[in-house]
């Protein structure tokens, strides 16, 4: 018997599942500057330290107990991993936290070593009667959205504190937000459905002037944590993560392309009016024209019905994996640009029918960009496969 699997994220769900070892590994990335006054990386790191069950730990021969959403350590541990260079920044950090009431703490062992509590551990951590004995390095914990606003709102977040509120606002594949089918997309949450943002938007969201977010952002991005695909006009510019993908579900990543997403989220794509040896697949030799249009030349016609089956394909439309599979583009009525996109199976019948509206537009750049207006939408029934 066989099963199709899908995979979702809930993008309503008010927490999020970090990996104790990607918290681990950025920790480790000393190219990520940690200097700012929001705090997210620091509540983030505490917590993934903090117990699960009640444990124990030996330091210097003497064994203590640690509860659960507790840990100890040494002050010198935590300045290291804080990244300070005296203890009283890390003390000054605590009682920070104390203040928020996000943390208990006391020091002990002649004021070498600190035990914490995180205050909402065994709420955040048994909401779904969830209670896993991990190991410090492995496993993950449950992390609060709303904690996450509190802390970014409260000074200039550093490097690691917008990759961090990124991370955390990624979404991947949930029917409620576009574009979030082609690849872990950061979304919001501001009830649109749609991922797009500026760098202004994320300035004021980070305390940070426009600049500053261009150049961090730049700079994930040059160190592979995320690619940033902008769009021209005010559009803005939609955020996807790397290696979320594998962190997150342990499946391989995905390459993003920006037609796609531009079709997904129904901008404008670009065209070159000499495509490359490397985009020309077979696909073309599926794809029938009828009745064109003098102002859409058949191969830019052909790019765009690829980059529509691509898309389809990760709507859940299977025969567009199909070598076999036909395209038919024909007009649809007499208004210009409106088409009928036919997908036709191998064996003859007509499988899906869509809507598909091209509107040609020039500038300075390009002379030819290609928009679908309207989102694709699925007029007719699917009748085999």
């Amino acid at each position: 018997m066989n099963y199709q699997l899908e995979l979702k994220q809930l993008v309503d769900y008010p927490r999020c599942r970090i990996y104790r070892e990607f918290i681990r590994t950025l920790v480790k990335d000393k190219n990520i500057r940690t200097n700012g006054d929001s705090y997210l990386f620091y509540y983030i790191l505490l917590c993934s330290f903090a117990n699960y069950r009640t444990s124990h730990r030996k330091i210097e021969g003497i064994t203590y107990t640690v509860g659960v959403g507790e840990w100890i350590c040494s002050l010198t541990e935590l300045r290291e991993h804080f990244r300070f260079r005296f203890q009283h920044q890390v003390r000054t950090v605590l009682k920070f936290f104390e203040d928020q009431h996000y943390i208990t703490y006391s020091l002990q062992g002649k004021n070498k070593l600190v035990k914490f509590t995180i205050l909402d551990w065994q709420k955040d951590n048994t909401a779904l009667q969830y209670s896993y004995p991990c190991k410090k390095d492995m496993g993950f914990f449950f992390f609060p959205i709303a904690k996450v606003h509190e802390l970014i709102g409260m000074g200039k977040c550093s490097e690691m504190d917008a990759l961090l509120d990124l991370w955390v606002h990624a979404v991947f594949n949930d029917t409620k937000v576009m574009a979030s089918d082609i690849g872990p997309v950061i979304y919001f949450r501001n009830h649109t459905g749609n991922p797009l943002t500026s760098y202004s938007e994320l300035g004021e969201r980070w305390g940070r002037s426009r600049a500053t977010v261009c150049r961090m952002l730049k700079k994930l991005e040059d160190l592979g944590l995320l690619s940033v695909i902008p769009f021209t006009g005010n559009h803005g510019s939609v955020i996807y993560l790397k290696n979320y993908l594998s962190t997150m579900f342990n499946i391989s990543d995905v390459m993003i392309d920006k037609e796609e997403v531009a079709l997904s989220l129904s901008l404008t794509v670009n065209v070159s009016d000499e495509p490359s040896d490397d985009s020309q697949t077979n696909i073309d030799e599926q794809i029938l024209v009828s009745d064109s249009e003098d102002s859409v030349p058949k191969t830019h016609m052909n790019f765009i019905v690829e980059k529509v089956s691509k898309l389809l394909v990760a709507q859940g439309v299977p025969c567009c994996q199909c070598s076999r599979t036909k395209y038919q583009l024909s007009k649809l009525s007499d208004c210009k640009g409106m088409y009928s996109l036919e997908i036709i199976c191998p064996f003859g019948n007509m499988a899906y029918r869509f809507e598909l509206r091209i509107t040609p537009e020039t500038d300075n750049k390009s002379p030819w960009l290609f928009s679908n207006v309207p989102s694709i939408e699925l007029k007719g029934g699917n009748s085999h496969v």
